[in-house]
C-alpha cells in the first residue's frame, strides 16, 4: 500500500489536502532514456568542441618502478599529433595543498604534503595503470598509435603489494616517509572485557578490493577561451569539480564553468574530479584548442578508483545465553598507491563498527598501508559494509559458538526503541529505529522457521544441494557531511510553470522526479510544469552534490523550504490582488488555485499570481545546513542452495527490510534498493580485483573481472517499514546504499550456514565455487 502523507503541520489551515508524497509516481527521467536515449559526454556534438583534440594517456605497465626517461618524438612523427605533454611541461600549476587532518570527515587526505599525487607521473610509478604522459592527437585512433611510440625508460623496483606487507620493511612508495603506513588511528587492545566473557570469538574477515564499473567509464571534455575554462564531465557534483579544478590549476572559480551531462552511473566513484580529467582541463587551457577524453573499459578497471580493500581482526564476546558484552575491530585498509580517502573509509567503519547493537565495550583501531595499486576510494556504502559485514560474521560466529540461533543472538542485542536517541560508545548518535520490528519483519516475510525446518530435512537426508539462510541486521550513517548542507532556488515563472535549481546530483536516482513531487506538493504545480535543472556551476554556483545518500534529507530538504518560501510570497501577493487579508488566503493544492478561504469563486491561478509579482515572477533562494546525519537501518534474509559437490552457489530468495524514514516516492526506493542488493550479492558471490605478486591487475577487462548480470539474481522481496527521523522537516533518511550494506552479510553468512555442519567455520568473500569447494574439503579432512 503507498503511503500518503497529509500534511497538515506545514499547511496549517489550508485544507489538510492530501499530498502525492509517498505514491507510486512513475519516473519523469525514462521516456527520453529509453527512447532517444541519454546525453553523455562523449555525445556531446557542441560547437565549442568542435575540431577538438583527443587525448590518450600513456599508462604505466609496472607497478612500481623509477622513471629515468620520457621521450615523446616517436609519437610527434605520427600524422595527426598535436602534442605530447608529460609532467615537465605542467610548470604552471599550483602546488599541491598540505597534508590535511586524518580525520577530516571527507577529507581527502592527503592530496599533499609527503603523499601528493601528480596529474601526471614525476619520477617514479606507483601502479599499473598511473598516468605517465598525455598524447593529443586529432582523433582517438591516431592516439592509439602514437601512444605506442612513447618511449618509457622505468628502472624496476620491489612492488608493495597485499594486506600483509604491512609487517614489511622493504621498499618505501614515497621515500623520506618511514614507512608505508599513511595513518594509524585508535587506543591499544584492552581485553579486560574479554576475560570476563564466557564465550569469545575471534577472526581475520577480507572485504576484498573491487571494481565500481559504471554503466558510463570516466569522461570529460573541456573548452578554453577568452579566459574562461568550460568543463563537460561525468561527475557526482560539478560545484566540488569546480572547486578542484580552481585550486590545483590556479583559476579563480568564477572563470570556470563545469557542466555534466547525463551520468551513466558513479558509486561514488566519481565524487569530484579525478586526476585525468584535471589534465584534460589543463591541455585545453595550454594549448587554447579543446579536448576530449572518454577511457576504455580497461582503463576503467585499471585508473578509476577502487573500492572496499579492508582486512578486519574481530574479537566478540559475551555470556553463554547470547548477550554480548564486548567488541574490538582491528583494521588494516589498503588505500592503494596514493590516500586519497586516507583514513576517513575506516572512521566511517570505526563509527559504525557495532552497527544496531547495544554493546557496552567497543573498541576499534586501523591503520592506513600504502600498496603498488591503484588508489583506493568510495565505492557505495563507503565503509559501512564494511562496518557491517565485520560485526554481522561475528555474531553468526558467537552464534555458533553458543548453539543459539543466530536470530534469537540478534534480536536479543538490539538497541529497543525507547532509547533513541541513543549514542554508541563510538561516539555516532542514532537518530530513531525500531530494529526487533524490522527483524521480525523479514523473518516473518521469509517465513524463517519454515526454512529451518527444510534444512534440518536435508541435511538429514544427506542432501548434495544444502539450504543456508543467511541474516544481517543493519544501521548505516547517511548525509554525515550533513552540516555542508545543500541548495536549492525555485523560480515560479508569468506563466505558472516552475523551474527548481538543486545543488544535487542526478545519476539515475530519480531526483528530477522526486523534486517535481515535493514542489506539486507544496505549491499545487502539475508535475510536468516543473523543470528540475542541476549540474551547471554557471546556473548553479553554490552546491555539494551527490554522495553519501544525501540526497533528499539535505537536497529534497531545501526544494520543500524553497516551496515553503515561494508560498509565503505568493500569499502575499495573492492577498493584494484580492484585497483579503493574507491570513485569510489557502492554496488549493489540488487545483493549484489561491483564494480566500471557503470561496473558490476568488480563485487565483499560479500563472495570475506569478504575473502579478513583477517581470521575474516568485523566486526563493536556500542554502539548508541545519540537517543531521540520519541511521536509517534494517534486517536482511538470505537464502541460498549450494552444491556441495562442486561449491557452486545460487541464490533462491532474498527478503529485506530497508527502513529509511518518510519514503517521498516508494517506486524510486524500491528502485535503490533492487540496485544496492544487485552489487552486495556482487561482493558477496563474484566480484574480486586481484593483483599477481609484482602488482599485475589479474581482472583489467570484464572477461576477467565477474560483474554480476540479471541470470544470478532471483526476485527481491521487499517489505516496506517507515520509521521517520525528527532531524528534517521530511523525515526522510538515505535509501541509496541500504541494500548493498544489508545483502553482503546475509549472503555470506548464508553460504556458511549451508555448510556448517560439515564444519566450515569461514570463508571469505567472494565466494566462488572453488573457494566453497576448497572449504568443504578443509572442513572434511579436518573433521
Amino acid at each position: 500500500m503507498p503511503h500518503i502523507a497529509v500534511q497538515t503541520d506545514q499547511r496549517g489551515a489550508e485544507g489538510g489536502h492530501v499530498s502525492i508524497l509517498g505514491t507510486r509516481v512513475v519516473r519523469t527521467e525514462d521516456p527520453k532514456l529509453l527512447t532517444s536515449g541519454g546525453t553523455y559526454v562523449e555525445d556531446l556534438r557542441l560547437p565549442e568542441l568542435i575540431g577538438a583534440a583527443r587525448v590518450t594517456f600513456v599508462r604505466s605497465p609496472m607497478a612500481h618502478a623509477e622513471i629515468a626517461g620520457i621521450d615523446g618524438s616517436g609519437a610527434l612523427t605520427v600524422p595527426g599529433t598535436v602534442a605530447v605533454f608529460t609532467a615537465q611541461d605542467m610548470d604552471d600549476l599550483s602546488p599541491p595543498p598540505p597534508a590535511s587532518d586524518p580525520g577530516s570527515e571527507g577529507a581527502p587526505l592527503p592530496m599533499g604534503g609527503p603523499y601528493a599525487e601528480p596529474l601526471l607521473a614525476i619520477g617514479r610509478v606507483r601502479y599499473v595503470g598511473e598516468p605517465v604522459a598525455m598524447v593529443l592527437t586529432d582523433d582517438s585512433y591516431q592516439g592509439e598509435d602514437a601512444a605506442e611510440l612513447v618511449s618509457v625508460d622505468y628502472v624496476p623496483l620491489p612492488p608493495v603489494i597485499g594486506f600483509d606487507a604491512v609487517a614489511g620493511t622493504g621498499t618505501l612508495l614515497f621515500p623520506g616517509t618511514g614507512s608505508n603506513i599513511a595513518v594509524a588511528m585508535g587506543a591499544p587492545a584492552d581485553d579486560s572485557v574479554f576475560d570476563r566473557c564466557d564465550v569469545v570469538v575471534r577472526q581475520d574477515i577480507v572485504n576484498q578490493r573491487l571494481a565500481p564499473v559504471p554503466m558510463e567509464g570516466r569522461a570529460v571534455a573541456a573548452h578554453f577561451t577568452d579566459g574562461k575554462l568550460t568543463v563537460w564531465v561525468s561527475t557526482q557534483n560539478a560545484q566540488i569539480s569546480r572547486f578542484i579544478l580552481a585550486g590545483v590549476l590556479g583559476m579563480d572559480p568564477s572563470t570556470i564553468r563545469v557542466i555534466t551531462p547525463d551520468v551513466g552511473g558513479g558509486f561514488g566513484a566519481k565524487v569530484g574530479l579525478d586526476r585525468d580529467a584535471i589534465a584534460v582541463a589543463w591541455a585545453a587551457r595550454r594549448t587554447g584548442r579543446p579536448v576530449r577524453w572518454t577511457e576504455t573499459r580497461s582503463e576503467n578497471l585499471v585508473g578509476m578508483t577502487h573500492g572496499r580493500a579492508q582486512r578486519q581482526s574481530v574479537t566478540l564476546g559475551g555470556s553463554r545465553d547470547g548477550r554480548i558484552l564486548g567488541y574490538r575491530i582491528d583494521i588494516i585498509q589498503d588505500t592503494g598507491a596514493y590516500p586519497r580517502m586516507s583514513g576517513f573509509l575506516p572512521t566511517l567503519t570505526s563509527l559504525m563498527a557495532a552497527g544496531p547493537y547495544d554493546i557496552a565495550q567497543v573498541q576499534t583501531a586501523y591503520r592506513v598501508l600504502l600498496t603498488n595499486t591503484t588508489p583506493i576510494s568510495a565505492y557505495r556504502g563507503a565503509g559501512r559494509p564494511e562496518a557491517t559485514a565485520a560485526i554481522e560474521r561475528a555474531i553468526d560466529l558467537f552464534a555458533a559458538e553458543t548453539g543459539l540461533d543466530p536470530a534469537d543472538v540478534r534480536r536479543r542485542n538490539l538497541i529497543p526503541p525507547d532509547r533513541f536517541p541513543h549514542t554508541m560508545p563510538t561516539g555516532a548518535v542514532y537518530d530513531s529505529g525500531d530494529y526487533a520490528t524490522g527483524l521480525d519483519k523479514v523473518l516473518a516475510a521469509a517465513g524463517y522457521a519454515g526454512l529451518r525446518a527444510e534444512q534440518a530435512r536435508r541435511r538429514e537426508r544427506g542432501d548434495v544441494i544444502q539450504l543456508g539462510i543467511g541474516l544481517a541486521s543493519y544501521v548505516e550513517i547517511t548525509a554525515a557531511d550533513a552540516a555542508a548542507g545543500e541548495t536549492a532556488r525555485l523560480v515560479v515563472h508569468a506563466d505558472g510553470t516552475a523551474t527548481c535549481y538543486t545543488g544535487s546530483s542526478a545519476h539515475g536516482q530519480g531526483h528530477h522526479t522526486a523534486w517535481a513531487m515535493l514542489v506539486r506538493s507544496d505549491l499545487g504545480i502539475p508535475m510536468d510544469q516543473v523543470t528540475v535543472v542541476h549540474g551547471d556551476t554557471d546556473l548553479i554556483p553554490e552546491g555539494v552534490g551527490t554522495y553519501a545518500s544525501r540526497s533528499l534529507q539535505l537536497g529534497g530538504v531545501a526544494v520543500h523550504k524553497a516551496a515553503l518560501d515561494v508560498r509565503e510570497q505568493a500569499r502575499r501577493v495573492a492577498a493584494d490582488m484580492i484585497e483579503a487579508a493574507e491570513a485569510d488566503m489557502e492554496l488549493d493544492t489540488d487545483t493549484g488555485q489561491w483564494q480566500v478561504r471557503g470561496d473558490p469563486g476568488t480563485g487565483r491561478s499560479w500563472a495570475d499570481v506569478a504575473s502579478h509579482a513583477g517581470p521575474d515572477g516568485l523566486v526563493a533562494a536556500v542554502q539548508y545546513s541545519e540537517g543531521q546525519p540520519t541511521f536509517p537501518f534494517g534486517s536482511h534474509v538470505a537464502v541460498v542452495e549450494v552444491d556441495t559437490e562442486t561449491g557452486k552457489v545460487r541464490l533462491i530468495r532474498h527478503v529485506t527490510v530497508d527502513d529509511a524514514g518518510t519514503v517521498v516516492n516508494p517506486l524510486l526506493a524500491e528502485g535503490q534498493r533492487h540496485g544496492g542488493i544487485a552489487q552486495g550479492v556482487a561482493q558477496a558471490l563474484l566480484e574480486e580485483v586481484v593483483y599477481d605478486a609484482e602488482g599485475n591487475p589479474l581482472t583489467g577487462t570484464l572477461a576477467d573481472y565477474a560483474a554480476i548480470t540479471a541470470a544470478e539474481l532471483p526476485s527481491f522481496e521487499l517489505v516496506g517499514s517507515e520509521t521517520p527521523t525528527d532531524v528534517n522537516p521530511l523525515g526522510a533518511k538515505g535509501i541509496g546504499e541500504a541494500g548493498t550494506i544489508g545483502s553482503v552479510p546475509a549472503v555470506q553468512n548464508a553460504v556458511i550456514d549451508a555448510l556448517s555442519h560439515l564444519g566450515v567455520r569461514h570463508i571469505d568473500m567472494p565466494l566462488t565455487p572453488a573457494r566453497v569447494w576448497a572449504a568443504i574439503g578443509q572442513a572434511r579432512e579436518g573433521a
